[in-house]
């Protein structure tokens, strides 16, 4: 490996970290700005978005809900929809 891929790959790394704890950060500190709902239409009730559910926000019943009060907006439910039921408000 040569030098300019090793600092190509050490800045791409120290950025992607950088990146990820900024949005940690606001994850953590509940300043995210985008709200998650869930389409009821596409929605199958199969509860993957509740197991994955780091804060317990998603109701179950005959249609899924997130509580905005609880959600912050970490998108974990989203990331795990098999039906892409779950969408930035």
């Amino acid at each position: 490996m040569d030098f300019l891929k090793i600092k190509f790959s050490y800045l791409s790394i120290t950025y992607y970290l950088n990146i990820r704890s900024i949005f940690a950060e606001l994850i953590i500190n509940n300043n995210c700005v985008m709200a998650y709902i869930i389409d009821p239409d596409l929605c199958t009730a199969c509860g993957t978005c509740i197991d994955e559910c780091p804060v317990e926000a998603i109701s179950e019943g005959d249609v899924y809900v997130i509580d905005p009060d609880l959600c912050t907006d970490c998108g974990a439910c989203a990331d795990v929809c098999p039906v892409e039921a779950i969408h930035p408000e």
